[in-house]
């Protein structure tokens, strides 16, 4: 397989090249990495921020990439804040299946917005998920707020 193949079957290269989509779930486009909501989220506002190139780990990112890769985490955690107020947020990667990766070969950030008492458990215990705003929703919400982030941080 080659590597503009892998980038065909790839959910996230599909994202990154969906630049005028009005559908898109991508709520903010950096230089190299971008911010996008999670398809099927563990909560409202679960974002992921992922580096433009098809590349699978952090020791395969250059020095730009793992730059804006946090300067994009760190602009999601001040929307997600803002949009949301959450009382905390989780922030993870997984690298590897055995670690919990969905997409094994393209790196990705999560985000997760979560709140005392919140339904989290239920898709461990009851294998569904309860969100009370819809993705289409969640990206009308956050994309005027991740640019207003963004223009205030410079």
């Amino acid at each position: 397989m080659t590597a503009s193949d892998r980038d065909e079957q790839c959910v996230f290269c599909a994202a990154r090249d969906a630049l005028d989509d009005p559908a898109s779930l991508v709520v903010l486009r950096g230089t190299t990495c971008f911010v996008l909501l999670n398809l099927y989220p563990y909560n409202n506002g679960h974002v992921m921020v992922v580096p433009n190139r098809h590349i699978a780990n952090l020791a395969s990112a250059e020095p730009e990439e793992l730059n804006e890769l946090m300067r994009l985490t760190r602009l999601a955690e001040l929307a997600l804040t803002e949009a949301y107020e959450p009382h905390g947020i989780n922030v993870g990667i997984n690298l590897g299946r055995p670690a919990g990766a969905g997409i094994l070969d393209h790196l990705h950030l999560h985000l997760v917005p979560r709140w005392n008492g919140d339904t989290n458990f239920m898709t461990v215990v009851g294998e569904t998920r309860v969100l009370p705003e819809d993705l289409s929703q969640a990206a009308a919400r956050l994309r005027p707020v991740f640019a207003r982030v963004q223009k205030a941080q410079g």
